[in-house]
């Protein structure tokens, strides 16, 4: 039973809050973080600038009991009236003394002690009742006494003040929580689209009629005129710039696949069209008044035959291009000798062509690793290629070298030469130079296509010197395993 539009992207919709979820409770976690390092920071301020004014305040009433004394216990009482008492002990001074910190003068031998008392308010919170800071010293007569100061209204100051900071630190949390979830959402939403947009696509079958419109509509814009619309994110946003120009750059490569399938289509099918005309129109010969007439049925026979044993080279040079655009052509690399290959193609050329002039220029072996059945076929489509374009009696030269560490395999011919204009466009599909000699060469376009695709899967290129009304030289370059001088360069002809 297929699933609704709400129950597919249901699992949509929870990767997007998680998504969300996650990214938010990171932030709050870190405005949490610093907010603690902040409270601590200013309660450590306070709590420094307080002892630092009790001790002041410690060390002036110091100074003055030096100078009139301890007072007596009535006096400490009528003291306590005050924000301090001076008491005298019967006892030594107790307390703790602060290290790394020089003691005020008057002070050096004191000791400190903080009392802070409280009682509970019935609602969790402590409510202070009394804070005092104690200094217990010797007098210089050596009576010991201490300074009892109160504290409770800077300690105060600094718990309302305290609790008034953490009320509007939490306001702040929850207030940027919901804020920072509406903003993660808001950056994330082309993501998000894109996602939907890849479900939706995911499951057609989960989705309305009306969408399904709607969506055939977009997709109906999607052809080679439309295929340079690109993704465009605010310069702000540098993550999502880095993700649209992954997707541009895809984009790209989809938009010359897709003009490059294009054209190849289009070409094949324009080759196919002429001999299945020819072939349609011998057919009708014979049918009509060629099935008694010997002369009329053996010409349609020898044409029938003639343009299947092209559209059979057609259509498996098409084959071969497709396996190599689908990497599914198995290349089998072993290492042999480049000049024993060019030897076998120039002796089998020799034996069936007699009307060209044949020649060689090679010295010693030139090691190469390839497959040789794929090297033998793209040296022989450009001997074929030769031989079409260069008159009878007109001289193709095939050489083999090795010249810092590249094996180079030339093929010259004594043909039309190239023109400018084409030169860079003889390696494309159905390509010709020359359109009117088509059905004279016999050729496909094919070749030289095939060739450049065998020379770049080994790793090689294409190195092309042409002259017009001089010929052409086309040298395959491969790289060799061993760099090697040959011989001196010794000429044969066939």
């Amino acid at each position: 039973m297929p699933r609704s539009p709400r129950e597919t992207a249901a699992p949509l919709q929870r990767i997007k809050s998680s998504i969300v979820l996650r990214l938010n409770t990171k932030l709050f976690f870190r405005l949490l973080g610093i907010y603690l390092v902040m409270d601590l920071l200013l309660a450590a301020l306070c709590l420094g600038g307080m002892l630092f004014w009790a001790e002041h305040q410690c060390a002036d009433i110091a100074a003055l009991v030096e100078e009139r004394g301890v007072p007596s216990a009535e006096a400490a009482v009528w003291m306590s009236a005050g924000d301090y008492t001076v008491t005298a002990l019967d006892r030594p001074p107790q307390g703790l003394s602060y290290p790394l910190v020089s003691p005020l003068p008057g002070l050096e031998n004191a000791l400190h002690t903080i009392d802070l008392q409280g009682t509970s308010t019935g609602q969790g919170l402590p409510q202070l009742t009394r804070a005092t800071y104690t200094v217990e010293l010797r007098s210089s007569q050596g009576q010991p006494y201490d300074i009892r100061l109160d504290i409770q209204g800077p300690v105060t100051v600094m718990e309302v003040a305290l609790r008034l900071l953490l009320l509007f630190q939490l306001l702040s949390l929850l207030s940027n929580l919901f804020r920072n979830a509406g903003t993660i959402r808001r950056t994330l939403k082309p993501i998000q689209e894109l996602a939907a947009a890849a479900n939706r696509l995911g499951h057609p079958g989960a989705m309305s009629p009306e969408e399904l419109r709607s969506l055939a509509g977009k997709l109906d814009q999607i052809n080679a005129t439309h295929l340079d619309t690109r993704i465009s994110v605010p310069g702000t946003q540098k993550e999502l710039q880095i993700l649209a120009g992954a997707i541009n750059a895809m984009l790209d490569r989809i938009d010359e696949a897709y003009r490059s399938q294009m054209r190849f289509v289009s070409d094949a099918s324009h080759e196919l069209r002429t001999p299945i005309a020819v072939i349609q129109g011998y057919a009708n010969l014979l049918n009509r008044w060629g099935k008694d007439d010997p002369t009329t049925r053996q010409e349609a026979i020898d044409a029938i035959k003639s343009e299947a044993d092209s559209m059979k080279e057609l259509v498996e040079q098409l084959l071969f291009l497709a396996r190599g655009d689908n990497d599914s052509m198995h290349i089998e690399m072993e290492s042999f000798d480049l000049t024993e290959i060019a030897a076998e193609v120039f002796k089998e050329t020799g034996m069936i062509d007699r009307s060209h002039r044949f020649q060689s220029r090679w010295g010693g072996p030139v090691p190469v690793v390839a497959d040789v059945g794929l090297i033998k076929q793209a040296l022989r489509i450009l001997v074929d290629n030769a031989i079409k374009y260069t008159p009878a009696g007109g001289a193709i030269t095939l050489s083999v070298s090795c010249e810092g560490g590249e094996a180079r395999l030339s093929v010259q011919d004594e043909g039309q030469g190239i023109d400018a204009a084409s030169l860079p466009h003889i390696f494309d599909r159905f390509y010709r130079t020359d359109e009117s000699r088509t059905r004279q060469t016999g050729g496909t376009g094919l070749g030289l296509a095939i060739a450049k695709w065998i020379v770049e899967r080994h790793g090689g290129w294409f190195e092309v010197v042409s002259w017009e009304g001089v010929g052409t030289r086309m040298t395959v370059v491969l790289p060799a395993p061993a760099a090697q001088t040959g011989e001196p360069v010794q000429s044969k002809s066939a």
